[in-house]
């Protein structure tokens, strides 16, 4: 598996884009906007920066890197001769669904496509296409340069063969690899979306504050940030569409998104990527200052 596509420029997109090509792989990042190419390109640069200066990676491998990307705004031009797709677009059923119609249409018959969803069903993605044994969730984690786990899903159809053939690709990326079955949530964020939720409702339920509820998972459950601040980072957007995702799914209380995190997500207060959610970041992109509903 020496060339791949990478649908998606944005955070997780770019950073798979990077992973790959930093593992010598030939990589075509393809996204409708050029400026979000340009953005993820430029996010690339900035990793590889950071890894440079902590003596982690070479001049020459960040040199290599960057050449083994190219970026393509029209779909069938980025999808020509790879022999693996993998989708990170946003998380929305209808443009995956829309997606892996276009890709089953154009790829070849041997090119395997993942989706990077990190809720919704596999087997309902593959379903779209006329090739549901060669289709696999690969769930990566943010950041994914950094984070080692991959999440990879088998939908009902997925073939031994395939499931191998991405686990051992997986691994020569240098991450480690779960395979999971392909329920609502899968396993990362059936078990992570509840406590997100559950600290908001915390937080609506007037028990604590915003830096209160995240000190005690931080200093009491040893979490590298508390969940209210993983939200931010996360996207309050995503963690309500991730929740929608389960509630629907299990038909089960237990899932329903916390009424702030609705009304948050309708103010557009989403998190780092707008600006503001929890904590305000108009001023440092860590969350140092809550956001002055909360204060």
């Amino acid at each position: 598996m020496k060339n791949i596509a990478v649908i998606g420029a944005g955070t997780m997109g770019n950073g798979i884009a990077h992973v790959f090509a930093q593992n010598g792989h030939q990589v075509n990042l393809i996204d409708i906007s050029e400026d979000s190419l340009e953005k993820g390109l430029a996010t690339i640069n900035k990793n590889l920066d950071r890894m440079l200066a902590k003596e982690a990676i070479s001049e020459e491998t960040k040199k290599l890197t960057i050449q083994n990307i190219s970026t393509h705004t029209v779909l069938n031009d980025g999808v020509k001769n790879v022999d693996l797709v993998i989708e990170a677009a946003t998380e929305n059923i209808e443009i995956k669904l829309g997606i892996f119609r276009e890709l089953d249409a154009i790829c070849a018959a041997s090119t395997i496509l993942a989706t990077n969803t990190s809720s919704i069903s596999i087997t309902q993605i593959a379903a779209a296409t006329k090739r549901p044994e060669k289709v696999i969730g690969m769930h990566f984690m943010n950041p994914v340069p950094i984070m080692k786990l991959v999440e990879i899903i088998r939908g009902y159809s997925t073939s031994d063969e395939v499931t191998k053939t991405i686990m051992e690709l997986s691994k020569e990326l240098g991450k480690t690899p779960t395979e999971v079955n392909d329920y609502p949530g899968f396993v990362a964020n059936r078990i992570l979306m509840p406590m997100i939720n559950e600290a908001i409702e915390t937080l609506y339920n007037g028990v604590a504050g915003v830096k209160e509820i995240d000190t005690v998972m931080k200093l009491g459950m040893a979490h590298p940030m508390g969940p209210l601040q993983l939200a931010d980072f996360i996207g309050l957007d995503v963690c309500l569409s991730i929740l929608n995702v389960m509630f629907e799914g299990f038909k089960n209380s237990k899932y329903a998104p916390c009424p702030l995190l609705v009304n948050m997500v309708m103010a557009d207060k989403l998190g780092i990527k707008s600006g503001e959610g929890f904590y305000d970041y108009s001023e440092s992109r860590k969350a140092e200052k809550v956001a002055p509903q909360f204060s």
